[in-house]
């Protein structure tokens, strides 16, 4: 076996290695294989197997990777993209990945995480604090608004001024 082949094959098995443990993207793939040293064109190989596989696939990580943070960690849209781009998914893919939830569905979202992390706001500077943590979030400012607004209003807001 010559060099070239043995250094396709180290490349594949850290791969698969790689994907074995996580969920990828075909960018944090390629900055991993990078690291270890291993040559450019035994990346792309490496890449077009397991792409071939069904392992690497950004647009299905994008789509799991959104979900998850939504339900999980309750974040916005637009943190969810900002971390989406930070781990190279193409930017079509991100767009396809947070327009799937509707406004509608991401206030519903913004107003589970004051639940639970803004039980009760009944001043200013808790309006702001909520606030702040939702755009923190990733929830546009004006939903963020609009949410705080709402929970303020289910949360004792108008039973302090009854």
């Amino acid at each position: 076996m010559d060099d070239l082949a043995r250094e396709r094959e180290r490349a594949i098995q850290l791969a698969y290695r790689a994907v074995g443990r996580r969920e990828r993207t075909v960018a944090e793939l390629r900055a991993l294989l990078e690291r270890k040293r291993v040559e450019p064109e035994a990346i792309d190989e490496a890449v077009a197997e397991l792409r071939k596989a069904g392992l690497l696939d950004d647009a299905r990580y994008a789509r799991r990777f959104a979900e998850d943070k939504r339900e999980l960690d309750r974040w916005g849209s637009e943190r969810i993209a900002r971390e989406l781009h930070r781990r190279g998914v193409a930017p079509e893919l991100i767009e396809a990945a947070v327009a799937d939830q509707s406004r509608d569905a991401e206030l519903r979202t913004a107003l589970l995480l004051l639940e639970q992390r803004a039980p009760a706001v009944r001043d200013d500077r808790e309006r702001d604090r909520a606030w702040r943590l939702l755009v923190r979030r990733g929830y546009d400012p004006e939903l963020a608004y609009e949410a705080v607004r709402r929970h303020e209003r289910g949360s004792g807001g108008e039973r302090q001024a009854a």
